[in-house]
């Protein structure tokens, strides 16, 4: 069988440089290929699906272009810019309509990832922080080395039946039905000062949930600790989630508008 040859004269020469330029600003998977074709396209007419995808192996992966906004408090801090500029986005994951902040790209610039602990802890170092509660699964990303900088212990709080021990368990509403929370009995006492820290908030019901179980809304929750701060990389504005938290304080680094 005859290998399909593209004859040169069909395809004007390509500068790699400003492709792979332009290529910095879009990701790399298929469901972003698909999204950014039409606009590259536009910016390279000669290009393309065949040589496009062949080229994909000569661009480095980079965030796709995502509104943010800085949201610390005061001045804006240079930090938050790359932290900012170090979180893709991939459109349609994990369902049709989801804009998905993906923070593992953050975790894979070093920088970036230092960074965001390190706003963290300065925020937290002298307010005597007693527990960090990690939010299962990310919030373990950044709740242990917070933790350990300011010298608190750290609390996982897990999906139902992830924990060996006695727990206690809130229960918290979903899109669609309930899911419940879990913390090991003891893990956290009353009079203990706690930070609630997670990767994101949404609609904010797993912060309330965590705010139930630790005792952030009144002395008749369940461990009757003091939620002193909800803290997260990342808050998604439009969805309200601020509105769960019952007032009380919310930080984040990067509002995604």
């Amino acid at each position: 069988m005859k290998e399909s040859i593209i004859k040169p004269r069909t395809i004007k020469p390509i500068d790699l440089a400003g492709f792979s330029r332009t290529f910095r600003y879009f990701g790399r998977s298929k469901i972003q290929v698909r999204t950014n074709l039409g606009l590259l396209s536009l910016l390279f007419p000669s290009l393309s699906s065949r040589p496009y995808l062949s080229l994909l192996r000569l661009a480095k992966p980079f965030p796709l272009i995502c509104k943010r906004s800085m949201a610390s408090d005061g001045a804006e801090d240079h930090r938050l810019r790359r932290i900012a500029s170090s979180i893709r986005v991939i459109p349609e994951f994990p369902k049709p309509g989801i804009l998905f902040q993906d923070i593992t790209t953050l975790l894979l610039d070093p920088e970036a990832f230092r960074d965001t602990i390190d706003m963290f802890v300065e925020r937290y170092r002298d307010k005597e922080i007693s527990v960090v509660a990690g939010i299962e699964a990310r919030g373990f990303i950044f709740g242990p080395p917070i933790a350990l900088a300011i010298g608190a212990k750290f609390v996982p709080m897990r999906k139902p039946k992830k924990l060996p021990g006695e727990v206690i368990s809130e229960e918290y509403s979903l899109e669609y039905g309930t899911d419940k929370m879990e913390m090991h009995v003891g893990a956290v006492e009353a009079g203990d000062r706690a930070l609630v820290i997670d990767d994101l908030i949404a609609t904010g019901g797993t912060l309330a949930a965590a705010m139930r179980l630790l005792g952030g809304f009144s002395s008749t929750d369940r461990v009757g600790a003091e939620v002193v701060e909800c803290a997260c990389v990342i808050e998604l504005p439009e969805l309200k989630g601020r509105d769960k938290l019952g007032g009380r304080p919310l930080f984040v680094l990067v509002k995604a508008v």
